[in-house]
This record gives C-alpha cells, sequence and structure tokens, in this order.
C-alpha cells in the first residue's frame, strides 16, 4: 500500500534511552518518547479503586480467571510526523480510518519477537491502535485483524524506509498482516493512566502486573491476555482522571 510502513521494530534495546526517540508505526533502533512508558506519571489514588472496582464486577458476572494465553494485541503507531530515509512514517487512527474500507496492511516490522507476534495473529483478534511518541500516549480505538501474516512487501523495496536487502523473496524474513478500524474507544485511554493501574497491580497481583507495555516497552507489537484486554477496555467506561 502507498503509505510509508507503520510500525516497524527493530530492536528492543533493553533501558537504553534516546532523547525523543520514535517508534511507532516504525520501532526500529528507537524506542517511546523519552521512554514513554517510565516518564508517564500516573495519577495519584486512582489505580486500586479501578482494580477493586472490576474484580467486583467480574465476580458478580461469574466469570473465571482466564488461561495465561494471548489473544488479543496492542499495536503502536506515530500521529504525528518524522521523517526516516526521506519518507514521513506518521501514520494516526485517522490516517487509517481514510484508507479504503478502513483496512491497511501493518507493515515495516523489523524485529523477530515482534515479527512472531505478528505470525501469531489470527483471523478476527481484536488490538488496541496505541499513539506513540506523541505529547500524551495512548489507547485511542480497537482494530481486528483481517488477514493473517503474509510477507511483508517493503521488505524488498529499494525505496522502503525498511528495505532489508538481506531478504530474500523465496525465503522472507519479514511478515505482515492485515488490520481494519473496528471502533474508537469510548474516550481516550492515556499510557499515565495504564501505568497507575500497572503500578498497583504490581503490588496486588491485578491483570496487569505483567502487562507488556511496561516489560518490554520497546515493541510495537504487543500481546495481550484476555484479562489484560478486558481490564484495559473497561477503562473506557470510568471517568477520566
Amino acid at each position: 500500500m502507498p503509505w510509508p510502513s507503520r510500525k516497524r521494530d527493530k530492536g528492543a534495546v533493553a533501558d537504553k534511552k534516546e532523547p525523543d526517540a520514535k517508534i511507532a508505526k516504525t520501532e526500529e533502533e528507537t524506542s517511546d518518547k523519552e521512554d514513554e512508558e517510565k516518564s508517564a506519571k500516573p495519577p495519584a489514588g486512582s489505580s486500586k479503586s479501578g482494580w477493586k472496582n472490576w474484580k467486583k464486577k467480574e465476580s458478580e458476572s461469574g466469570g473465571e480467571e482466564s488461561k495465561i494465553t494471548y489473544c488479543h494485541w496492542l499495536l503502536k503507531s506515530e500521529p504525528e510526523s518524522r521523517l526516516e530515509k526521506g519518507v514521513d512514517v506518521k501514520f494516526s487512527v485517522d490516517d487509517l480510518k481514510a484508507q479504503p474500507n478502513q483496512t491497511t496492511c501493518w507493515d515495516g516490522v523489523r524485529n523477530y519477537q515482534a515479527r512472531n507476534f505478528l505470525r501469531s495473529m489470527k483471523l478476527g483478534q481484536q488490538a488496541f491502535f496505541y499513539h506513540s511518541n506523541c505529547k500524551e500516549p495512548g489507547i485511542v480505538a480497537l482494530v481486528k485483524i483481517v488477514k493473517e501474516a503474509y510477507p511483508d512487501h517493503t521488505q524488498f523495496d529499494q525505496k522502503d524506509p525498511h528495505y532489508d536487502s538481506t531478504s530474500r523473496k523465496e525465503n522472507p524474513k519479514w511478515s505482515m498482516v492485515d488490520v481494519q478500524f473496528v471502533r474508537m474507544t469510548k474516550r481516550f485511554i492515556p499510557l499515565s493512566e495504564i501505568k497507575a493501574h500497572h503500578l498497583a497491580h504490581k503490588a496486588d497481583g491485578g491483570p496487569l502486573k505483567d502487562m507488556m507495555l511496561f516489560t518490554r516497552q520497546r515493541l510495537s507489537i504487543q500481546p495481550l491476555t484476555q484479562e489484560e484486554f478486558d481490564f484495559v477496555l473497561s477503562l473506557e467506561e470510568e471517568k477520566p482522571h
């Protein structure tokens, strides 16, 4: 497709800050803006109440603890312009909505773990569309997988920022999936709010205690358990802190 690659991520370089680094749809040598997950300050006193309310809701519905399997996803993309090798890698949720049938390929991923996550995605699974490397990062929408993994064409395009001269068409290294816009979240769910819950859950065993957004924050493609997905989605019903 004609848009510059959305989300690349060549390498989760652990704990090495790069000032104003960008990842987004592209997550190569770069990290989220000042490792946004580290710098975001959680709102005081807001986290545990949400976990308690969620536990109560689960109890009332008779829900059982879900097995630890990844069945949902979080996809990071940059909503603000940034040039890479002369190409603007910006891709916001509004850009997705403007695509034919509100569908696009999720290309440009250049990190092996993120690629393997892409290859694990199943038709119909839902993902959060996450705006990264912006003034206030966070979740803005839901998308769904409408085509499972297939070769990423950008790896063979010498004009593309994510061209890989070592990849061969008979044995391509990189994959992509197609995603389709489902809906905007009922409200913007900021990173700072999610982090507040994550910190509380680390102490009391809540569903976000091991959320990869904070344990492997530089990956642009991240899996979510059913519990993680359900809890984060429940936040759209709460008033912003």
